[in-house]
């Protein structure tokens, strides 16, 4: 067996346990089975969809967009990526509300990490109230509220969390945590010791039965006589000092929760003042990070979402929409490499074709009589391929027809300076006067 067809077959059974564990909701542990399935077979479009679908599910929107981006390049027909992106851009406003949620919580993560608990606890119940499945907004609420010593409401949080990913990690550590504080670890255990603590007659257990004795009734008087002196010994010597000892056992045994509660809290105090250092020193980069995310018509999801555009107008064979939209884009914070390998590929075959259909329709415009649109199309051909001669000497004409001399000059210079053995270059010198 060849090593392409071993690790196929590796990765198609590290996809179906992955869906196995998406199907019982256990997000987390079917992420890494896609991501040691995609490890193996890049190329796995169902396992790359899957994992989009379980980062959309926990709130993260653009690890879901990167997925879907890169599986709709590697397989352009039937793919439900394509499905994926068209329902999140069908939606009016979808990718700005994502962007202000994270906005709003990147703003409540500044709070808590400077101390201000209650603004960060307002905005992170605002996020989540507007995305449910937001798992990291619930996971820093739940922390917040541990740090309060609010252990009901951390702890529904923590659920929240567990309902939608049942094997998230620090959900599990941190519900250990509220557990232990508001006496459900110590209820459970009993509750199982009790569960476990009966035992059950044997086949060969022997009952021994009381042995029978006639007696009169002078001797029975007589029992019970000795039966109360013994009794009263009995309460005097063994019953009261015992009730004493339990008394005092009982007082001990009392305070050994509250002794225990204050060693946990204090455990907990550090772990909380770890966390809390771990987003000190996290927050600069964080910040910067979305602030790249969400900073209007520049953000990474508005560049996902052209780059988006310009592969649907491609498969539709609109060369038009797709030239002018690549024009017109910047992608320059994707730092994805597979997605950058995908804006690669699309510039060089830009260059190399398709920014002559861009001078074409701006010369199809001009004949129209829409001057301005005609510019643009122009303007847009030479963003692709700044080296176009024809392009460069219609600008200068129009600038010429606007009366806009300077700039109309500067465009025939270049065509006659840089370009020329081209076509254009004695145009130019004809429109430049010399």
């Amino acid at each position: 067996m060849d090593i392409q067809k071993r690790n196929a077959q590796i990765a198609n059974s590290y996809y179906n346990l992955g869906l196995e564990k998406a199907k019982m909701r256990d997000l987390s542990g079917a992420a890494q089975s896609l991501k040691d399935s995609l490890h193996f077979n890049k190329y796995q479009t169902d396992a790359r969809n899957l994992l989009g679908l379980i980062y959309y599910e926990s709130g993260e929107v653009s690890d879901a967009l990167v997925q879907w981006v890169i599986s709709l390049n590697l397989q352009p027909e039937k793919n439900l990526a394509d499905h994926y992106l068209d329902e999140i851009q069908r939606k009016p406003g979808q990718l700005e509300i994502e962007s202000q949620n994270i906005k709003t919580f990147n703003q409540a993560l500044w709070h808590a990490q400077n101390g201000s608990d209650d603004l960060a606890i307002m905005q992170l119940a605002r996020v989540v109230q507007a995305k449910p499945h937001f798992v990291k907004a619930h996971l820093l609420l739940a922390l917040l509220y541990m740090g309060r010593e609010d252990y009901t409401k951390a702890g529904r949080s923590l659920y929240k969390i567990l309902q939608i990913d049942k094997s998230n990690p620090k959900a599990l550590y941190y519900m250990s945590i509220v557990k232990q504080n508001t006496g459900r670890a110590e209820a459970e255990k009993k509750r199982m010791a009790k569960a476990f603590s009966h035992r059950q007659m044997q086949d060969d257990d022997v009952i021994m039965p009381p042995t029978y004795k006639e007696n009169t009734g002078l001797s029975t008087v007589l029992h019970i006589v000795i039966g109360l002196v013994i009794g009263v010994a009995a309460f005097f010597f063994l019953v009261l000092p015992a009730n004493e000892k339990a008394l005092n056992e009982k007082h001990n045994q009392e305070m050994i929760p509250y002794l225990q509660k204050l060693n946990n809290a204090s455990q907990q105090y550090e772990t909380l003042k770890n966390q809390y250092d771990e987003l000190d020193e996290s927050a600069a980069k964080v910040q910067a990070q979305l602030d790249e995310l969400v900073n209007g018509n520049t953000s990474v999801m508005v560049q996902y979402q052209s780059l988006i555009g310009v592969l649907q107008a491609y498969r539709a064979g609109d060369m038009i929409t797709a030239a002018k939209s690549f024009a017109d884009a910047d992608f320059s914070l994707i730092t994805d490499e597979a997605v950058q390998a995908i804006v690669s590929d699309v510039r060089a075959d830009m260059t190399a074709n398709v920014y002559q259909v861009l001078v074409t329709r701006g010369t199809e415009l001009w004949n129209a009589g829409n001057t301005s649109e005609a510019m643009e199309y122009y303007q847009a051909s030479l963003k692709i391929k700044p080296d176009n001669p024809e392009a460069m000497f219609y600008v200068g004409r129009l600038y010429q027809i606007a009366g806009d001399t300077d700039n109309a000059n500067a465009m025939f210079d270049q065509v006659v300076g840089n370009y020329p053995d081209s076509d254009y270059a004695s145009r130019a010198q004809n429109a430049r006067g010399y």
